[in-house]
């Protein structure tokens, strides 16, 4: 008798749920129902409630909630009679609408912008908006000063196509096992192969003054990739730097590395049109239904709905943002933003739920694509003051035991219930990576994508781009070099190289090692470690390359004369301190013994003959501040994810002479500073503020020799019309200004905005100059400055004028290519140097 009162009350809780917690989706289209034309634009939301959704440019729209809700759906646009309709919760239906016009509001409202012109002027939605904007101080959590609560956010990616074309993907036909994760109910028309799925439950605290938040992540659990591919902590870091927090009340949201205007921006009246569409009851509150649309849809503007609770406060309780398909964005078909906002006893609103989805794809009407998902829900919210003890330590903790919860946990602690794809993602995915196959085609990627192969489990060999390379020295030269995996050890690394160049017919080498004092990947975050190397190898003298090797088969190519180079025997050894708080200190010693190559002569005016070599023994200290920063860890750099927070650095060299063959006493000072300013809809300017000083007297080669560019690629944090080794100098200051426009007039452009073209300006600017002590023609032992083959100089100083130049540039051509029109504006009259140039360089972004 037990055991059968038991088995039914299981089935009705069991029936209970399902009844509850199934998933209703309503889809279709909305059109006029005399002219049949489809309606854009058109809300659709559950009567009573704070679900909702618009239709897009063609009239479809897709609705999907959970849990209990009413049976009709309500159907608005201005100037037609709203429409009630029937729905059955908890099953996936095509209804069809045709709203009527109302012949009462054609006469009282403005509709379509053709027959009438929109005003802001008494426009009652206009008014209401504004007042939205008003008591944004009022409504934003920001403004609470402490704030607790429970967080839980989970992160998604898969693989997006039609049903029929996903079935027949190639993961699927040869892993038949991941059949079991499509999911044909989450997006419309569309079936989702789930590749990656991030759980995080977390305690936040936040405080406003000071400013200071806290977060202790209490559980974590994600599907992980093989790490020497991929970088598992880097997935998360930049789908959240893409798909960041988003509070509506700013003036800006930024998403997708782009910065919008919020439709509740200080200046969103002059962006955007509002529209009232309908006023309801919900939970007792009179709530106002505000649509509204950007003014110029190639701008970075949103078109959605939100609710506004017609109170003292006007505060938003729900609100859908969706971007336009005519905006300059790449790879993305879709954008949409869901926000639910909660009632709180003290009258406030805070963000209860928050889901960004984004649909990314090579074209835009493609099928095929990448489906992205964020969502985030809050529970426990409390204004309870909160103790200071709390906030001690890092901004980011975890728990002993986070990453060890089971199912068990996650069963009950979980805000929502995982779909039946996604219960099945972490099983197979791991599944999927233990394949011999997969591991191959793993490989395959990361030799295109990061330059590496792996000969065994223990050593890769790499990266591919730097085994061919010329020059005027070496002529052809070869390259093979490798280094160890943290399968071998996760605190031993060892990696070397060697080249021949056969013009020189010398040999080049370097052989270094790493030790890391944690026991894990020298490439995770933060980190600590001591390393030692030597390198015999030839160098460019100024030429300072970001993200890219030297002997790049890609930058062999180099304009004007490029023959003055050094050969280099360097020892080096450096201790790396890396905090959780981005802050970083090295250390480090370095014995330097250069050699001059090809046209380049170390002579002065008391030797008969040249100068054979000249040897530095540094000491040196660096640090590092770059507050909330954001990276992607790839195999040979770190790929920064620029925010809107400054980076800081300052180092200090001392040349100590007599120290294991060191010729020279002196101390090397620089600074440097880098900032990345919004400007709303104009775009933004990347600044970088550098300043150095040297103090003693110095041959040239040990002076500042500036970074300049001899190659056709366009070059950030290079002067690009300069040639190596044109300037040198004891002391400098620079300003590096470089503003991307985002396309903001490009886009107003009749057929020129098809394009998606974007607008770029620049402005470098280098002053300094060389003490009297430190010219050669004063010091008749010091190293005179280089002559060409006519006996002209060329190398100089700056004492005369700044260094300046500028540009032009058009980005995102073929999405892809960034050209430039160069000008030089000083010194001209220098041998071999031009007035204009042309680069070009390669930028993937959204």
């Amino acid at each position: 008798m037990f055991r059968k009162t038991t088995f039914f009350f299981v089935l009705f809780i069991v029936s209970c749920y399902n009844v509850f917690a199934q998933t209703t989706v309503v889809k279709g289209v909305v059109s006029d129902a005399k002219t049949h034309k489809e309606l854009p634009y058109v809300t659709v939301f559950v009567s009573g409630a704070n679900i909702g959704t618009s239709t897009d440019e063609k009239g479809n729209y897709y609705l999907s909630f959970e849990g209990k809700a009413s049976s009709e759906i309500k159907v608005s646009y201005i100037g037609y009679a709203s429409a009630l309709v029937k729905i059955v919760v908890g099953s996936t239906q095509v209804i069809d609408i045709a709203l009527r016009p109302d012949t009462r509001q054609l006469n009282e409202i403005v509709i379509k912008p053709k027959r009438t012109r929109y005003r802001n002027k008494d426009n009652p939605a206009v008014e209401l908006i504004k007042e939205v904007i008003a008591h944004k101080s009022v409504n934003r959590t920001a403004q609470t000063q402490y704030v607790s609560f429970e967080k839980y956010e989970k992160i998604q990616f898969a693989l997006s196509n039609s049903p029929e074309k996903l079935k027949k993907n190639f993961l699927v036909r040869k892993y038949g096992f991941i059949a079991s994760s499509l999911d044909t109910v989450s997006v419309e028309g569309k079936a989702l192969l789930p590749l990656f799925l991030q759980e995080t439950l977390s305690d936040n605290y936040q405080r406003n003054d000071p400013a200071k938040t806290k977060s202790v992540i209490k559980a974590e659990q994600k599907v992980t990739f093989d790490p020497s591919v991929i970088d598992n902590n880097g997935i998360t870091s930049y789908v959240k730097h893409i798909c960041q927090d988003v509070d509506v009340y700013d003036n800006d949201i930024n998403l997708l590395t782009n910065r919008f205007l919020s439709p509740v921006a200080d200046l969103a009246p002059t962006f955007y049109r509002f529209y009232i569409v309908d006023t309801q009851i919900i939970a007792g509150h009179k709530v106002v239904q505000l649509a509204f649309g950007p003014r110029n849809t190639t701008d970075m503007l949103f078109q959605g709905i939100m609710f506004v609770a017609l109170d003292n406060n006007y505060a938003i309780q729900n609100i859908n943002l969706k971007v336009s398909k005519h905006i300059n964005l790449n790879w993305v078909r879709s954008l949409d933003l869901h926000q639910e906002f909660n009632l709180e006893k003290s009258g406030s609103y805070h963000v209860e739920k928050s889901e960004i989805r984004a649909d990314f794809g090579i074209t835009k009407g493609g099928e095929s694509g990448i489906y992205a998902k964020r969502s985030m829900s809050v529970k426990g919210y409390n204004i309870a003051p909160i103790p200071d003890s709390v906030f001690n330590g890092p901004d980011i903790e975890y728990a002993a035991n986070a990453k060890k919860q089971d199912s068990a946990y996650w069963s009950v602690n979980r805000h929502d219930s995982l779909t039946r794809a996604e219960k099945t993602v972490y099983t197979n995915m791991d599944s999927l990576q233990h394949s011999a196959s997969f591991k191959r085609i793993m490989n395959v990627g990361m030799l295109l994508f990061a330059g590496y192969t792996k000969a065994s489990p223990y050593v890769e060999i790499g990266p591919v781009n730097t085994f061919y390379s010329f020059n005027p020295v070496e002529g052809f030269r070869l390259r093979i070099g490798g280094r160890t995996t943290p399968l071998l050890s996760k605190r031993l690394y060892g990696e070397a190289y060697v080249a021949y160049g056969f013009k020189d017919e010398r040999w080049k080498y370097y052989l270094g090692g790493i030790y890391s004092f944690h026991n894990r990947s020298i490439y995770e975050f933060p980190v600590s470690m001591i390393s030692a190397n030597f390198q015999r190898d030839t160098k460019i003298p100024g030429q300072e390359l970001q993200f890219v090797q030297e002997d790049n088969v890609l930058l062999s190519i180099k304009r004007g004369v490029n023959d003055k180079w050094l050969y280099n025997d360097i020892y080096n050894v450096n201790f790396l301190q890396e905090f959780r708080n981005h802050i970083s200190i090295r250390l480090g010693y370095k014995n330097w013994q250069q050699s001059s190559a090809g046209g380049l002569h170390y002579v002065n005016d008391i030797s008969p003959e040249p100068i054979a070599s000249i040897t530095t023994s540094e000491l040196s200290a660096e640090f590092r501040w770059a507050p909330r920063e954001e990276f992607y860890q790839g195999k040979l750099y770190r790929v920064p994810m620029p925010n809107q927070y400054p980076i800081f650095s300052f180092r200090a060299i001392a040349g100590v002479k007599g120290l294991l063959g060191g010729e020279y006493n002196y101390q090397n000072f620089s600074a440097n500073i880098y900032k990345r300013v919004y400007l709303s809809q104009l775009g933004y300017t990347d600044i970088v503020l550098e300043g150095g000083y040297i103090r003693g007297k110095l041959p040239y080669p040990l002076l500042d020799i500036h970074r300049a560019n001899q190659t056709y690629s366009y070059q950030l944090q290079s002067y690009n019309l300069m040639n190596f080794l044109e300037f040198v100098s004891d002391h400098y200051a620079s300003l590096n200004l470089d503003h991307c426009f985002n396309g903001f007039f490009l886009n107003k452009m009749p057929l020129v905005k098809k394009l998606k073209f974007r607008e770029f300006i620049s402005l470098k600017m280098l002053y300094g100059g060389v003490r009297d002590e430190n010219l050669p023609a004063n010091s008749p032992d010091l190293l005179k400055f280089p002559t060409d083959e006519r006996g002209n100089t060329t190398t100089y100083t700056l004492d005369k004028q700044p260094y300046i130049e500028g540009s032009i540039g058009v980005g995102n051509i073929l999405k892809f290519f960034r050209v430039d029109l160069i000008r030089r504006f000083a010194y001209l009259n220098h041998p071999n140097v031009t007035e204009y140039g042309v680069r070009a360089r390669f930028k993937f972004d959204f």
